[in-house]
């Protein structure tokens, strides 16, 4: 029997504290790596291409956008792991 899968605010709170991480909860460490470059990547490259003048959401908005993203991806893995879960664990009972 597999083991349960972390609870999904958990994963949303790690998620949120850093990119990448609520995936590599999940056991999708490659897919949380992707996150974790792409947000650096953008945050740099937003940062390059924003005027000096800008905000600082405006200078990193390619990190945010990514990190977003991020998190709500992760969130709905998680969500979708423990409905399967619970799914396996009902139908065991009939």
């Amino acid at each position: 029997m597999n083991a349960a899968p972390p609870d999904r605010r958990i994963v949303l709170a790690v998620a949120i504290a850093l990119p990448g991480t609520g995936h590599v909860l999940l056991g999708q460490p490659a897919r949380g790596l992707g996150f974790a470059l792409f947000t650096l990547s953008l945050g740099w490259l937003s940062t390059k291409i924003a005027p000096a003048e800008a905000s600082f959401l405006l200078r990193h908005a390619g990190a945010a956008l990514v990190w977003g993203l991020s998190v709500i991806d992760a969130h709905r893995i998680a969500r979708i792991l423990c409905i399967r879960a619970k799914n396996k664990q009902s139908a065991a009972f009939l």
